[in-house]
């Protein structure tokens, strides 16, 4: 049963409304809501709570927290149901954006904690990029979760916000982060509401690009971004997530090229192949590959294919190979040595003559090397740079490939779609070398 929204006077619209969706939460709210209360935020707050059909003490937290904020100023809207399942973390938000007034939107989750300056920092942003969804850093908690995963967040370039989309990790700007207008929500959609395992905000960060929009993080730890068991995230399947991964790419990117090379005739490889489309297949000219065994093959035959004859594309080492690629590679996303604030580095073959200064430039633009990563919108889609996985620090097998491909031309590939899990095997790439 729907629990109707509190009864209210009618208030003017609030210029920013927090969403918090809520299950089962009573562990952690008291320190989230608390949080609100703190804002230093000088316009209009509201606080638009939905319950998703808890069943411990949330309700009762939420009630006390009520008085205080109204108290403070904070117009607190509460509505929910009681059915006796869940409907949703997709349906909560949905039903928290449509009770609430706000002509921002701050999205919270009720297991995070905001810092003060959170509101404040990311409404600025979000006046001055109304078409973006403004994100944050993060702090984690316990500290040592997800180590590569934090720092991956944390310390993308503002380019790749939008040219690491195609990555395992999901949006750039995780949804807990997420801040934008209420007029640009609306017009790329609500969340879908399909329930657990559904990575919904996945599914609008797909939605919200497809319809130009853009992705922007205030480069602060605006947020207390807690790992737990029982965190929502852990009921989506990383095949669920591989599957719009891989869909996504041929939509937003192979469209472009008539042929291309996938990068890795591994296990991932092979999988990204499998899970192509037959047209996308057709387009496949080749695996490439330092693997001395796996070239030795010649080619890989697709065996479940229906087609007859079965398809059996070559497997060339990298050296023979031509692009555009799609690199399939295990990284190990490692902090650099040069401090937690250090920019990552990016690693950016570029065309060069033999002699050439080791400081390599792309002929076409000019844009050289440097610890950092292209600076405009311009370089995206230019041919004569591959832009290199994010992380200074890559198995040995793709140092090397990286290093042989500084001595010829090479495409750059939007959005490299990479497949990034830990490795004990690592080593640091010498780009000046």
């Amino acid at each position: 049963m729907q629990r109707p929204e509190n009864s209210r006077a009618p208030r003017p619209p609030a210029l920013v409304s927090i969403i918090l969706p809520v299950h089962n939460a009573e562990e952690w709210l008291d320190e989230c809501l608390k949080s609100v209360l703190q804002q230093d935020f000088e316009g209009s707050l509201e606080l638009s709570v939905f319950d998703d059909a808890s069943k411990d003490k949330s309700m009762t937290i939420i009630e006390r927290w009520k008085g205080k904020l109204e108290s403070a100023g904070i117009p607190v809207v509460i509505g929910g149901h009681d059915s006796p399942s869940p409907r949703g973390v997709g349906y909560s938000k949905n039903q928290a954006i449509v009770q609430s007034s706000g002509s921002y939107l701050c999205f919270l989750d009720s297991d995070d904690v905001m810092m003060p300056q959170r509101v404040r920092l990311q409404h600025q942003a979000a006046e001055q990029h109304p078409t973006s969804i403004i994100g944050c850093q993060v702090r984690r908690d316990p500290p040592d979760s997800t180590a590569r995963y934090t720092r991956w967040i944390n310390q993308l370039a503002p380019d790749q916000l939008l040219t690491q989309v195609f990555t395992s990790h999901g949006p750039t700007v995780i949804m807990p982060t997420w801040f934008c207008s209420r007029a640009w929500f609306s017009h790329v959609g609500l969340f879908d509401e399909g329930g657990q395992g559904v990575p919904e905000d996945l599914l609008f960060f797909y939605e919200h690009l497809r319809k130009g929009g853009g992705v922007v993080r205030v480069d602060q730890s605006l947020l207390l971004y807690r790992y737990h068991l029982h965190a929502a995230t852990h009921s989506v399947l990383e095949s669920t997530i591989w599957a719009h991964r891989v869909c996504f790419l041929e939509e937003q990117a192979l469209p472009r090229w008539a042929a291309f090379t996938i990068w890795n005739a591994g296990k991932q490889g092979r999988r990204l192949y499998r899970s192509l489309t037959t047209a996308s297949q057709r387009k496949v000219v080749a695996f490439c590959d330092v693997d001395k065994n796996k070239i030795k093959k010649g080619f890989y035959c697709h065996e479940d294919a229906q087609e007859r004859p079965k398809p059996r594309v070559p497997i060339l080492h990298f050296r023979a190979a031509r692009p555009p690629f799609v690199i399939c590679v295990k990284l190990v996303l490692q902090a650099s040595n040069h401090g937690s604030q250090a920019k990552p580095e990016v690693l950016l073959p570029h065309r060069t003559s033999r002699g050439a200064s080791s400081r390599t430039t792309c002929d076409r633009c000019s844009f050289a090397r440097a610890r950092t990563s292209f600076t405009s919108a311009e370089h995206h889609g230019h041919a004569g740079c591959l832009l290199a996985p994010h992380s200074s620090v890559v198995v040995p097998a793709l140092q090397e490939q990286l290093r042989l491909w500084l001595q010829r031309p090479c495409a750059w590939l939007p959005g490299s779609l990479l497949i990034s899990r830990s490795t004990d095997r690592v080593s640091r790439v010498n780009t000046a070398s």
